[in-house]
């Protein structure tokens, strides 16, 4: 069973938490008494969410900061660690994807994924993990996808990135399990998001899963220290699946369903 009572006191820091799973997951720790921060690019909606929280008790901070920014988790880490708040909870969720032809794709979408998905998810877990190990307690979500588990034409880098979302976690667990600090990477599916509307991936936008859903089920499984929660069943299949059929064959079989969308989606 989760014991989630654990949560209870800590500070918990949840990036990309002006909308979707980054909201729900400020929620579903605000409801095992965790102590909130809160950080996205769109500060007013941060203030939104904060209030909506604070009205249940909670005590909430919010960072605003852009991760495309090299600097933001510098920044993140000065208003929090460096202001005397331990932050016992990471919640790396804040992601970002681009649907279409490689080719044709603006250059500053794709590099921007991997600054988002890749590189400040490393700076800010380098920056906050030490902390844990010295206490010898802590939690960290890195929010991954099933798009981890095969190529995917037409989501090229962001796929890409998630691979690395995943493998970095499970890496990472190995080397802080023995100081107390767990390690989980979240794989959801499709998801109530605005992922759809910012990526324009509508070509694999089916059997939606509600963001609070996604958000229990990553919050439980980070609680019990379990390392990788795959967030639904036709993700969890996909993810058996791709051990036995050669990657050749998925991707292309991805890039024939995905191609027409793809070509539509373009800027």
């Amino acid at each position: 069973m989760a014991n989630t009572s654990d949560f209870n006191g800590k500070w918990a820091l949840v990036t990309g938490a002006s909308a979707g799973i980054g909201a729900a997951m400020a929620r579903e720790l605000a409801g095992h008494g965790a102590k909130l921060i809160l950080t996205a690019r769109r500060q007013d909606r941060l203030e939104v969410l904060a209030q909506e929280l604070s009205a249940r008790g909670t005590e909430v901070r919010i960072v605003a900061a852009d991760l495309c920014d090299p600097d933001a988790p510098q920044q993140i880490y000065e208003a929090t660690v460096g202001a005397g708040i331990p932050v016992d909870i990471l919640i790396n969720n804040a992601g970002l994807g681009q649907f279409g032809v490689f080719a044709q794709s603006p250059i500053e979408q794709e590099l921007a994924q991997i600054r988002v998905n890749c590189e400040a998810m490393v700076h800010l877990a380098r920056l906050f993990v030490p902390h844990m190990v010295e206490r010898r307690r802590g939690w960290v979500l890195i929010v991954a996808s099933t798009a981890s588990f095969q190529p995917i034409p037409y989501l090229n880098t962001y796929a890409a990135t998630k691979v690395f979302d995943r493998f970095f976690s499970q890496a990472l667990t190995e080397e802080v399990k023995e100081f107390g600090v767990k390690v989980t990477a979240l794989c959801p599916g499709p998801t109530e998001s605005e992922f759809w509307d910012v990526s324009r991936a509508n070509a694999f936008k089916r059997r939606i899963q509600p963001t609070q859903e996604v958000a229990k089920l990553g919050i439980d499984a980070l609680a019990r220290g379990q390392r990788t929660i795959i967030a639904n069943v036709p993700g969890r299949i996909t993810a058996f699946m791709v051990r036995f059929l050669p990657v050749g064959l998925i991707t292309w079989f991805v890039e024939k369903a995905a191609r027409k969308e793809a070509y539509k989606a373009q800027p």
